[in-house]
């Protein structure tokens, strides 16, 4: 599990916290040490079949370089099963890890945050037939916090040093302090999904979980977004379709060039240099000869890059007007609920009762409002949906759009309510 870079700390035990509770238990050392990294096919065997030997279920977590390489492949993945140990194996070095998969079977996997391993775990040949997310879980359970170490703190009372989690994971070698620190992370997975369980069967949620834990076997990532270049910082400011196309072309030569390197985009160009650039030439009649930055960090990139810049944001004020990207994407979707009260006041007395309603089982339930539904399907089911719906008719089409049988028990009568409560003109 992997964040945004920062300054790595030197040492596991360096950085504890000076207000350590006193009934918490730092973790600084693996009980059975730190496990040599797996680098060859001779010693990946040999962990598959110390794993398959193994019993009870499994923890898994990987390191990935978030914001220092480009995508989110997997650079550490760490495996712990009763029987066999802790094993810390290099995917770079051994790319296809199916003989362990093959060695783990149908046992359970458990994950922390599973939805940001998945996908990486799954390019080196590792694929779940069962999991348990100890995150969803604690979200199920109602707790305030899910991180991972505010999670062991609060079912082990442990103190968990999570100062390694947003290191450059792809270095070799790696340094002695970040490997503790990776194994002590598979090492409170069982401990914790045990706890998790134990607490969601006590609060009557362990089929809730068991359907969302059964519907992320299937998760394979995000959906790739139609013009991601539109997401980049401070576009707001950017006026006019030749801004845009500025925008664009800058974009993806950068991501281009970050993938060629194989570094993070923002480290060949910040998405603030992208944006300000932009708004210095959109309306510009002829190509700059020079480009820069008020701001030092922004100047150093542009500075480094100059001539490519040049040469993108002259091809971008080349452009045909008929090349030019349109100022907004036709809608796929319901509109912004800020635009339903002018455009269907119905739907959007609607939607403010629903969400009244969720709100308050949400509360009763102690769970998050956007875990009973995704506010998507909501939104999607009241602006495209029947003008009177049954319960029945609810459930089904949330349903059809992919909500779990749990959470239509749930929402769809409350949806149901707010709909009936407000009737079409």
């Amino acid at each position: 599990m992997t964040a945004e870079p920062n300054e790595p700390a030197d040492d596991l035990d360096a950085d504890q916290p000076a207000d350590l509770a006193p009934d918490l238990v730092p973790l600084t050392h693996p009980r059975d040490g730190v496990p040599d990294v797996v680098v060859d096919e001779r010693t990946l065997m040999r962990a598959a079949e110390a794993i398959g030997s193994g019993t009870g279920p499994v923890g898994i977590d990987a390191e990935r370089a978030s914001g220092y390489r480009y995508g989110q492949r997997a650079y550490l993945v760490q495996i712990r099963r009763e029987g066999s140990g802790s094993w810390l194996i290099d995917p770079i070095a051994c790319p296809d890890l199916s003989p362990v998969g093959e060695a783990i079977g149908d046992a359970e996997w458990i994950l922390h945050a599973a939805t940001q391993d998945l996908p990486c775990l799954a390019e080196v040949g590792l694929h779940p037939q069962s999991l348990f997310d100890t995150e969803l879980g604690g979200r199920l359970a109602g707790l305030p916090r899910v991180g991972l170490g505010a999670m062991v703190e609060h079912y082990l009372g442990l103190q968990l040093a999570k100062e390694h989690s947003a290191v450059d994971w792809s270095v070799r070698p790696l340094p002695e302090p970040w490997l503790r620190y990776a194994a002590l992370d598979v090492e409170v997975l069982v401990d914790l999904r045990d706890a998790v369980a134990a607490e969601l069967a006590s609060q009557g949620k362990a089929a809730w979980a068991a359907e969302e834990f059964e519907h992320l076997l299937d998760f394979t990532g995000p959906e790739p977004r139609v013009d991601p270049w539109r997401r980049t910082s401070g576009m707001h400011k950017v006026r006019g379709r030749r801004g845009l196309a500025i925008v664009r072309e800058l974009w993806l030569w950068r991501d281009a060039a970050a993938q060629q390197r194989d570094t993070s985009p923002g480290r060949v160009l910040p998405d603030a240099a992208i944006s300000e650039i932009a708004i210095a030439n959109q309306r510009a009649t002829k190509p700059p000869r020079t480009v820069g930055s008020a701001e030092p960090r922004l100047a150093r990139s542009v500075r480094r890059h100059q001539e490519a810049i040049l040469e993108v944001v002259a091809r971008a004020l080349a452009l045909p007007e008929a090349d030019l990207p349109v100022l907004a994407l036709p809608p796929s979707g319901p509109p912004p609920p800020k635009a339903w009260a002018d455009r269907d006041p119905v739907a959007a007395a609607r939607l403010a009762r629903a969400r009244e309603l969720l709100g308050a089982i949400s509360e009763e339930l102690a769970v998050p409002v956007e875990n009973l539904l995704t506010p998507d399907l909501l939104r999607r089911f009241l602006w495209e949906g029947p003008a009177a719906p049954s319960t029945s008719e609810v459930a089904e089409a949330l349903s059809g759009m992919g909500a779990r049988r749990w959470q239509t028990t749930i929402t769809a009568p409350l949806i149901a309510v707010a709909c009936s409560e407000n009737p079409p003109a």
